[in-house]
């Protein structure tokens, strides 16, 4: 079987969202196969070489509302003293369909890559029940503000094991939650990671929240991903674009747990943001394109000016190929 990498599946410069497909035959051994499809593709779609896909005819998994758990956040609360938030995280491991037909054997926090997204408000004391399910130790790490003993590096727990972390949320921001077991890199890049959030005291206006967290999957353990995807599977946004309405303020909590990859991006196609680091501060940047390191966040703001599709993709080219891509379906009241 000739060895799959994700630079023999874009060596013919294969256009956006034939990739799935077309790393599924090499992974079957079929190399030529595939760039034969490729040929066929751009044939038959004489436009995928400058510009995608979109709707119906993109090749992803599942259907319209399957990630919408990851997408849309719990809602914000206001502050409300000695509230508890509660969470259970079990950990197991599953085979997720990255792309049709191509299956990633993961370590996962409640079935997904990310898991599910954590929210509290400062000053809410955060309760998470851990169970162990899987075949390997594991921990959840949280980043932000926490006592020692509740970091998440010391307390391993075994398979079939329990731990509850109990810790007052602070401070506000979007942070983020991953096991520590070691290998690290290795307990990351298989799944168990999600995006955390923390709302200040005084609630961000209101908005329509989306949590994007940028990830990678390593199908063929070379060390090196050969997907790329925001929540776990690619091109499913451009399979279902993200409905939103013009002028109405969107807020995008986006998180980069990629592995293998020195930094990961989002660039925003027919208009600017305003992007705040971590979450914090009172600094925005304006701009249409961001970068992160593995474990950066950030918040992003907009009110789009203008209706139809607005395409998002790492601007990393070849990530956009190989799965990290999608679109907004900007539409009027």
């Amino acid at each position: 079987m000739p060895k799959f990498t994700r630079r023999r599946l874009l060596a013919g410069a294969a256009p956006i969202v034939a990739a799935p497909v077309l790393a599924k035959m090499a992974l079957d051994g079929n190399a030529e196969a595939a760039q034969r499809t490729l040929q066929g593709h751009v044939h038959d779609h004489p436009h995928m070489g400058h510009a995608a896909m979109v709707g119906a005819e993109v090749p992803a998994v599942g259907g319209p509302n399957d990630l919408d758990a990851l997408l849309y956040p719990p809602a914000a609360l206001p502050y409300e003293p000695g509230r508890v938030r509660e969470y259970v995280l079990t950990a197991t491991d599953v085979d997720l369909e990255v792309a049709p037909g191509v299956f990633f054997p993961a370590w996962v926090y409640n079935g997904t890559a990310p898991g599910p997204v954590i929210r509290a408000t400062e000053g809410d004391i955060l309760r998470v029940r851990f169970s162990n399910a899987g075949s390997h130790p594991h921990t959840i790490h949280f980043h932000g503000i926490h006592p020692t003993n509740m970091d998440g590096v010391f307390q391993i727990v075994e398979p079939g094991g329990n731990f509850t972390y109990e810790f007052e949320a602070r401070p506000a921001g979007l942070h983020l939650y991953h096991c520590h077991s070691t290998p690290l890199k290795k307990h990351i890049h298989k799944g168990l990671y999600g995006a955390f959030i923390i709302d200040p005291k005084e609630l961000r206006p209101p908005a329509k929240e989306l949590v994007m967290v940028m990830n990678g999957f390593d199908t063929d353990a070379d060390g090196g991903n050969n997907f790329y995807t925001v929540n776990g599977r690619s091109f499913y946004y451009a399979r279902y674009p993200i409905r939103v309405k013009r002028s109405e303020l969107v807020r995008i909590y986006l998180a980069n747990l990629t592995e293998f990859d020195l930094i990961n991006s989002l660039h925003l196609h027919a208009d600017f943001f305003r992007y705040q680091p971590t979450g914090t501060g009172d600094n925005w940047e304006y701009t249409d394109t961001v970068m992160q390191c593995q474990g950066q966040r950030g918040v992003l703001e907009i009110e789009f000016a203008g209706t139809g599709l607005h395409m998002f993709h790492a601007h990393q080219s070849e990530f956009a190929e190989l799965g990290w891509m999608g679109f907004f379906e900007v539409v009027d009241d």
